[in-house]
């Protein structure tokens, strides 16, 4: 069977991190700008889940009726870890 060049019989993914790298690593192909508009993209849409995760929170401590006490440490708990979540996934989604 024939690949394209770059492509071994694993697949597409070598080709397209190779293509990737030579982005970010040389800046060709405005490549630096991609970079940014990924950075505020995420940004923008982690702001979004957190405010809607913490929503959602909220509304389990009412209808679950969890005593006020709680609330603080619960909320600490579930940012952490969405935080930890989302970062991984920006360097996932920029590294791989």
């Amino acid at each position: 069977m024939n690949h394209p060049p770059g492509v071994d019989a694993g697949g597409f993914c070598f080709h397209f991190r190779q293509q990737f790298d030579i982005v970010i690593d040389t800046g060709e192909k405005g490549g630096g700008y991609t970079v940014i508009a990924l950075m505020i993209t995420f940004v923008i849409f982690s702001i979004f889940i957190l405010f809607h995760i913490n929503r959602m929170t909220n509304l389990l401590c009412i209808q679950k009726e969890i005593p006020e006490e709680r609330h603080k440490k619960i909320f600490r708990t579930v940012n952490i870890l969405i935080v930890i979540l989302l970062s991984t996934s920006y360097i996932e989604i920029l590294y791989v």
